[in-house]
């Protein structure tokens, strides 16, 4: 049984691997812990020294640990082209207390997705959420549009990295 899961969680990282070498990544994926992101998991393993009623031990090769390790730094601070949702861009004089304003609003409504407050000279810019695909802003856009309604999609070319299957 201990063989079969330390195959597995092999086939797993390599397949880790090689999907951050090519550039390509699905739309849609598989449901996320996000308690799991950026966490090493071999180290969350159960052992006696941490007070769990087992040990549990893998026994690989160095480079599966290294390829691992590598993954988490490299992912880290990644940064990734794709969208976000603009739910305010304006340049008259109260533009700076109108977009903290709206900032907080937002943030208050929907504490689970990130918010951005920028200033390009003339405009205040707020831009909420990180997707890899247009149509993952979109279905943001559809909801915010009756607390938000002049709310627009834009394209960044550096977003935060968002986790597979995230849903904002």
């Amino acid at each position: 049984m201990k063989r079969i899961i330390v195959t597995a969680l092999a086939a797993l990282l390599m397949a880790f691997s090689m999907a951050a070498q090519t550039e390509s990544v699905p739309a849609q994926g598989a449901a996320l812990d996000s308690t799991l992101v950026g966490k090493n998991i071999f180290s969350l393993l159960p052992s006696k020294s941490k007070g769990a009623k087992a040990n549990v031990s893998v026994h690989q090769s160095d480079n599966i640990m290294k390829a691992l390790n590598n993954q988490i730094a490299s992912n880290s601070s990644r940064k990734v082209s794709g969208y976000r949702v603009r739910i305010f861009n304006d340049n008259k004089q109260t533009s700076r207390g109108a977009s903290e304003a709206a900032l907080n609003r937002f943030k208050g409504m929907y504490p689970g997705i990130a918010a951005y407050r920028t200033y390009s000279n003339p405009f205040f810019k707020v831009t909420v959420g990180d997707f890899r695909t247009k149509s993952e802003a979109m279905q943001l856009l559809q909801q915010i549009k009756g607390s938000f309604p002049s709310a627009f999609i834009v394209k960044e070319s550096a977003i935060n990295y968002p986790p597979v299957g995230s849903i904002y």
